[in-house]
């Protein structure tokens, strides 16, 4: 993989986890709400969380194709990439948000709500870097 081919993949893998988070948490608002104890008028995204979690999902995308380039010495395919992915989720996602909302005392239902999203994120994002690095 190029560094062409690596900024393509970043910028692709980051505009789908963005827009992944984006359907998922429309889907999801209610109960994602209802579980964080959210309001509806708290829960109204303003253009700087937009940004910024747009920008996170880059840099998220950058670390990912790292990881998956180093672990594959740069010839990695879309299997590869999906099961860094999925380690990832469950080694660094995964087990952070299942200490944080149980020391905060949320409910399960939160801890599915945004592990399925980070899941989706991830297997989105490693399946776009798999498909451009091949």
């Amino acid at each position: 993989m190029d560094f062409g081919s690596i900024m393509i993949a970043v910028v692709a893998a980051g505009i789908g986890g963005f827009v992944t988070g984006a359907v998922w948490y429309t889907v999801l608002s209610k109960p994602w709400m209802a579980a964080s104890g959210v309001s509806e008028e708290d829960a109204k995204p303003t253009p700087f969380l937009m940004i910024n979690a747009l920008i996170c999902q880059f840099v998220m995308a950058f670390v990912l194709v790292g990881i998956i380039w180093h672990l594959n010495k740069g010839e990695g395919d879309i299997q590869d990439a999906l099961i860094t992915g999925a380690f990832c989720w469950l080694g660094f996602v995964l087990t952070t948000q299942m200490v944080n909302h149980r020391f905060q005392g949320r409910p399960w239902s939160l801890t599915f709500i945004d592990c399925g999203h980070w899941l989706a994120v991830l297997l989105v994002q490693s399946l776009i870097i798999g498909f451009v690095g091949s």
